[in-house]
């Protein structure tokens, strides 16, 4: 999960730069239900519901041909399906990143981004743009929400020869979570002169917050590379 999330901003820095550079079309997709689309390749089996148990056989199980959300294979299932789907209309994994597919034909190329039941889509024309929308409306129950505007966090603006993204909300949130809204700014968002040491006191009791609050930081150098050094 960390090499994944160190790898998103380089990704999609790279993305969005040939999308301004370009000049391409780029639309972001929400996928309904996204691990209800997942086929399950090995067996398994689940109690059945609180309101939907058979009176005449309470003790059955149910046995999944599709996966459930809460199913620790969900993720890698619907990842699956999708993958297989996307090769099979001319896409092809990226060996740097997991969450890209290329598509290339002749003139014509395209970009696609999956975070979950996210989809960021760019090509190299709108018509290649709207018969791969097309394509994958025709597969899975998914929404075209337009031109890219807010992603992961990331708000994006465009202009006639820019693309401006800001993770204001996101900075927000951190601090939030941090109880830290009410504390003042500094220029400098580090100690200068280090004055940590292994005798600084008892380690946390509880290091999820601090860790979950690191990755945090490291998503918003995406935006904020001033304080990639500080993180």
């Amino acid at each position: 999960m960390n090499g994944t999330v160190g790898r998103i901003p380089l990704t999609i820095r790279t993305i969005l730069s040939l999308v301004v550079s370009s000049d391409w079309p780029i639309h972001q997709l929400d996928v309904k239900n996204a691990f209800l689309h997942g086929t399950l390749n090995e067996v398994v089996y689940r109690q059945q519901p609180p309101g939907f148990v058979d009176p005449a056989r309470p003790n059955y199980v149910f046995k999944l041909n599709k996966a459930l959300y809460g199913l620790k294979q969900a993720p890698r299932a619907w990842y699956s399906r999708f993958q297989t789907f996307i090769t099979s209309i001319g896409f092809r994994a990226s060996k740097c990143d997991n969450s890209l597919v290329i598509y290339t034909h002749g003139m014509d190329v395209a970009y696609l981004l999956l975070y979950v039941d996210d989809i960021i889509l760019t090509a190299s024309s709108h018509h290649l743009l709207q018969h791969i929308i097309g394509s994958l409306q025709q597969e899975f129950a998914m929404t075209d929400l337009g031109n890219l505007h807010y992603f992961l966090g990331v708000s994006a603006k465009r202009s006639s020869s820019s693309l401006f993204l800001s993770q204001a909300k996101y900075a927000a949130e951190i601090l939030d979570k941090a109880n830290m809204s009410s504390c003042n700014p500094c220029q400098t968002p580090i100690e200068v002169h280090s004055k940590l040491s292994a005798q600084d006191g008892p380690p946390v009791a509880d290091p999820t917050l601090y860790r979950s609050l690191a990755g945090a930081l490291q998503y918003l150098t995406l935006t904020r590379p001033d304080i990639a050094h500080a993180v």
